[in-house]
């Protein structure tokens, strides 16, 4: 699934690209279609039914574009989609375009775990620093985790950044535990 997704999601970042069109807008769009869909049983149902023809799948798609204000560029990629039946896949597809065209724009997600609330200069300073170590441009969220007892850990991708108490606490250990005297 994540395979096919990933196809997806790479021509429409080319098209994107390609156009040069403004990412952020196109990928509101496509975003607002997946809510949609998600809220929509009725729309989903229609979408997915492989006994409704496609042309009038894309009359729907057509109505839905011109009332939400939809790109030609991504009224016409959700029309790829429902014409090869993966409209079940679009939130995984869609995850991928967010992931594919952040790559392409050098942004970097980071979820930051703190062991209290941190100030705008604290954000700010973290953010910049996390900037430093993966040479991106760093879009965060924040959450609080009190176990951590202070510090911070900063998760970019499958990459975790430990600079809490608790991890210091547990390298310490580690370290005490696997040293002979």
């Amino acid at each position: 699934m994540a395979s096919v997704a990933s196809v997806y999601a790479r021509a429409f970042a080319d098209v994107v690209q390609q156009k040069r069109l403004e990412a952020s807008r196109a990928l509101s769009e496509l975003q607002m279609v997946s809510a949609l869909l998600r809220g929509n049983a009725d729309l989903r149902r229609v979408w997915e039914n492989p006994s409704i023809p496609a042309d009038q799948k894309r009359r729907v798609l057509d109505a839905l574009a011109g009332r939400e204000g939809l790109s030609q560029t991504s009224r016409n990629f959700v029309a790829v989609i429902i014409d090869h039946r993966r409209t079940h896949l679009f939130d995984a597809i869609m995850q991928q375009v967010a992931k594919e065209l952040d790559d392409r724009m050098g942004f970097a997600e980071a979820q930051i775990s703190s062991a209290r609330e941190l100030s705008a200069n604290e954000k700010h300073a973290l953010e910049s620093q996390v900037e430093r170590l993966t040479g991106k441009k760093v879009r965060a969220t924040y959450a609080r985790d009190t176990a951590l007892l202070g510090g911070a850990v900063v998760r970019v991708g499958s990459t975790i950044y430990d600079g809490s108490v608790l991890g210091q606490l547990s390298r310490i250990r580690e370290q005490i535990a696997s040293s002979t005297v």
